[in-house]
């Protein structure tokens, strides 16, 4: 209790200069890119950008063939370009509506009221203003359930405790204007309360200091705000991809140049400047063909498909997703930075254990001591209970005495008759002074006049005149949970005569007879499903880290609870608070790898942590739920935060686990992994197209002949059914063996070795036999495939004679049989590096089955009705059952081969 002095406050003129000086008490909202800004971002993807320079090689191809007026070719020469423009469109407009979708749900997390009233005092009056008009040395009044308007000294305090949870994770921070009771190891000093912050029990009266940005909360609110422009991983590989694409195609290009030049010379004719002149324009047309066809042109959408889809599937696992990357980056994290209060733990104060002397610590309210017990916490309390919420009690006041009403409750015993029945005749508040709480009352369950106190064990027990155990019991007992880091109260009674005082001066006095009555362990408990999320993510080789404003022995004890720390851990693996800050960068790259708990740390420590450990080359997922996480939470390449988390902490982040469960992130680095394995897979399968469309243009180059495949049939294979193929590996569903794997690292290329022996293996031997199929048609005249002959197509192979060219019928039977080839590796790729057959869990892949149905119907369709937008006439029925039969071979070589896998290929 402190003594009390007159404040007059400010005057007007006062407030007035004080708010030109140091501004509003209002936080500053960031700058929001416009909606075309963020359209325009989507073009920055290296494979979107590559897909532009494609475009416009096309249209300049394209405009030199419609001008140079190639028969019959007219209007239909502006099909590619269109068709590319489309894809570019089709992945960057997807992937901007979804995260345009997802972030107007977001938006009214950030709206802040400012317009809540405060008692101020100005101009020697009491008066109400809002929240937003508060300026730097104004008079402050605290109440019980107020949020602090602003950083400020106190000046007096009444049992004053703050809950600063939204900023520390620390739920109960006792305040004084003391020295002597002042919290050397407090995160924010005793004697400070701040923005943001609510008042949990007493009263008090403060200074302002600080208001708005300048505030703590508005640090951390500025600083959840900054671009960390932190490049995911997936973004670095596609980087490296598109590298490869274009100095491949260039490569290419110039050697298909270099090559028919030598092949020009070598004709041995006298040079005619003009022959030579449209040789090499058809030349370099070529060339350009080469890296427009090298461009997969489906793989942006494809990735923003298995994105998005997996976005939307992730909901169902309790991962609301607003960043679209985040799905796919969390299966690389290698490290996950997580707060511990609401996080780790269920952020509700309980009764560990009850330790009452004399009684079995069950409440039965027929016996006397039942009786004392339930009466004495229902009336010694200043909490209430909530019981709007069906699905959860809500403690309104101190969490503490929260969980001993909860407690109650559970004993199926409710408080408030016992508390309404009972006349209070004297009460003491708690207070870090007195360091108990004292309340007298006429009993209307015992018919009597009852003192009860409860508050620090030893402080109760020095009180206490009747003891029924000896006190070293009581003191192991208290060494046991002070060691688990929880609290402890302590808890007496005394009957009194109806004129006896026992309370004088604020204090209780000496000649009372207390009877101890026993002690609680409080705790917050750690969420029954952590320990084995947190085994899951060691056990797939992610780093988990605790960074907490809390202790650093309650953080070290919910590590051990959690199974991230044992007793034997060398304090190496701790930091507090102070010593990161003293610490420099260099210093702290030698400790933070193996770093596990960071206790007593400020917001700005949890962001320095993760773009230290980003130094390091570590992928980074931060979790949190107070407004102390947010920057790191931005900071990281994932941010996630809980469903029941502050505004502030959401808008910081790119997922939202909306159950709080931190099994639910083990989940999404599952699902992260599994859709980095469906995206190397659908590289897998277009690749191996682009590979042999691509030879097949080169071997045309040399031998003088044009591709059998139209610009229309490619545009078919590599945007519908490429797209159709991105949704069928996407629909596949995540594989829990992921979880056994490390994380990839940084550095790999998102094309692995044998992944790259298969494009060039497969494409390869698919070019060797479409090359050999069109020496086989250019030299026979085959009107059914009934009529083919093995020996007639091995004998001219090499047979480079003009022949007959190829029928409509014959180009029909080449794409189809081109279309087919890759129809059945697409079920290849879905078992690629899994060692398992392709039609395993086919049961459980039913949106795979179905693509894959819609992929072979939609080739019938082209076939039979494309007509001459297609360069196609209808097939046999009997032909189409020898295509799809005799292709198939593809598969069951693929099935042979995952029968008798390598070693190096057993799992991506």
């Amino acid at each position: 209790m402190q003594q009390h002095h007159h404040y007059t406050g400010l005057t007007d003129s006062e407030v007035l200069e004080s708010r030109k000086k140091h501004g509003e008490n209002i936080l500053t909202p960031p700058e929001k890119e416009s909606l075309w800004a963020q359209f325009f971002e989507k073009f920055t993807d290296p494979i979107i950008i590559i897909l532009l320079v494609a475009l416009v090689l096309s249209i300049g191809v394209s405009f030199y063939e419609y001008f140079a007026g190639h028969e019959g070719k007219g209007i239909s020469v502006f099909l590619e370009p269109a068709g590319i423009l489309v894809a570019v469109l089709l992945a960057t407009v997807v992937g901007f509506c979804f995260e345009l979708s997802a972030n107007k749900k977001f938006e009214i997390l950030n709206k802040v009221n400012d317009d809540t009233l405060v008692k101020v005092i100005r101009n020697g009056n009491i008066c109400q203003i809002t929240k937003k008009e508060v300026v730097v040395d104004d008079i402050v009044i605290l109440e019980t359930g107020e949020e602090v308007p602003a950083d400020g000294e106190l000046l007096e305090t009444v049992s004053l405790q703050i809950n600063e949870s939204t900023l520390t994770g620390e739920p109960v921070a006792k305040k004084t204007v003391n020295p002597e009771h002042f919290d050397p190891n407090a995160t924010y000093p005793s004697n400070h309360a701040l923005k943001g912050t609510t008042v949990a029990d007493g009263h008090g009266i403060m200074k302002i200091l600080k208001v708005g940005d300048a505030s703590e909360y508005g640090k951390v609110y500025e600083g959840s705000q900054i671009d960390s422009s932190v490049e995911t991983p997936l973004n670095k590989q596609l980087d490296r991809l598109a590298d490869l694409i274009t100095k491949t195609s260039y490569a290419i290009a110039i050697l298909i140049i270099a090559g028919r030049l030598i092949v020009y010379y070598g004709w041995g004719d006298a040079f005619d400047w003009i022959l030579f002149g449209g040789y090499l324009l058809k030349t370099i047309m070529i060339a350009v063909t080469v890296i427009v066809v090298a461009v997969p042109e489906g793989l942006p959408m494809s990735v923003t498909l298995s994105l998005a889809l997996s976005m939307k599937r992730m909901l169902s696992t309790n991962n609301l997703v607003r960043k679209m990357h985040a799905c796919e980056t969390m299966g690389a994290a290698t490290v996950i930075c997580t707060d511990k209060t609401g996080t780790l733990t269920q952020n509700q104060m309980k009764i560990y254990q009850t330790n009452f002397y004399g009684c079995d610590n069950t409440i039965n309210t027929d016996t006397e001591s039942g009786k004392i017990i339930a009466e004495s916490i229902s009336v010694n309390s200043t909490a209430y209970l909530d019981f709007s919420d069906k699905t959860k009690v809500k403690v309104l006041g101190n969490p503490t005495e929260g969980a001993l009403l909860l407690w109650l409750n559970e004993q199926g015993i409710n408080y408030l008759p016992l508390r309404e029945d009972a006349e209070i005749v004297e009460q003491l508040t708690f207070s870090t002074e007195r360091k108990y709480m004292a309340t007298v009352v006429k009993s209307s369950l015992l018919d009597k006049k009852i003192l009860y106190v409860k508050g620090a064990p030893e402080i109760v027990l020095a009180l206490s005149k009747n003891v029924p155990v000896a006190k070293e019991e009581i003191d192991a007992q208290l060494l046991q949970y002070q060691n688990q880091a929880m609290r402890t109260l302590g808890f007496a009674y005394q009957y009194l005569d109806s004129d006896d005082s026992c309370i004088k001066e604020g204090v209780l006095t000496n000649n009372l007879n207390l009877t101890y009555l026993g002690i609680v362990a409080i705790s917050d408990p750690i969420r029954k499903e952590v320990p084995e999320a947190v085994r899951n993510c060691l056990d797939a080789g992610i780093s988990v880290k605790i960074v907490t404003g809390d202790t650093p022995g309650t953080a070290k004890e919910i590590g051990r609870q959690i199974g991230l720390w044992n007793e034997n851990e060398p304090e190496i693996h701790h930091l507090t608070g102070a010593e990161f800050a003293t610490m420099s960068d260099d210093e702290l790259r030698e400790r933070i790898v193996d770093l596990k708990i960071l206790s007593r740390a400020r917001p700005m420590d949890k962001q320095r942590l993760v773009q230290l450990l980003q130094g390091k080359d570590q992928v980074v997922a931060v979790t949190g739920d107070g407004t102390n996480d947010a920057p790191a939470l931005n900071a990281a390449q994932v941010g996630l935060s809980m469903g029941d988390g502050t505004s502030v902490a959401k808008e910081a982040s790119d997922i939202t686990i909306l159950d709080n469960s931190f099994s639910s992130i083990s989940r999404a680095v599952m699902w992260g992994r599994s859709l980095y394995q469906n995206i190397q897979r659908f590289i897998l399968f277009q690749m191996t197209i682009n590979v042999a469309a691509c030879l097949i243009v080169l071997i045309g180059a040399f031998l003088g002949t044009e591709s059998p495949l139209t610009v229309t049939q490619m545009l078919w294979v590599n945007l519908i059914m490429d797209t159709f193929a991105a949704l069928a590996l996407a629909s596949l569903p995540p594989n829990e063996k992921v979880m056994k794997n490390k994380p990839r690292k940084t550095g790999d290329h998102i094309i692995s070795k044998p992944m790259a022996k298969g494009i060039l293996g497969v494409g390869i031997a698919f070019v060797v036999l479409l090359f050999g199929l069109v020496q086989y048609f250019k030299h026979a005249s085959i009107e059914s495939l009934t009529d083919f002959s093995f020996t007639d197509f091995v004998s001219n192979f090499f047979n480079f004679g003009s022949g007959n060219g190829l029928s409509p019928y014959e180009l029909s039977l080449f794409f189809t049989i081109f279309v087919m080839l890759q129809f059945w590796n697409m079920f290849n790729a879905k078992a690629f590096m899994t060692g398992k057959s392709a039609f395993r869990l086919l049961n459980k892949c039913s949106g795979f089955l179905l693509i894959a149905v819609v992929i072979l119907a939609g080739q019938w369709v082209i076939v039979t009705l494309g007509g001459e937008m297609f360069n196609v006439v209808a097939l046999k029925l009997s032909d189409w059952g020898i295509i799809i039969a005799a292709t198939s071979i593809v598969l069951w070589i693929g099935e042979i081969k995952r029968l008798f896998p390598l070693h190096s290929e057993m799992k991506i």
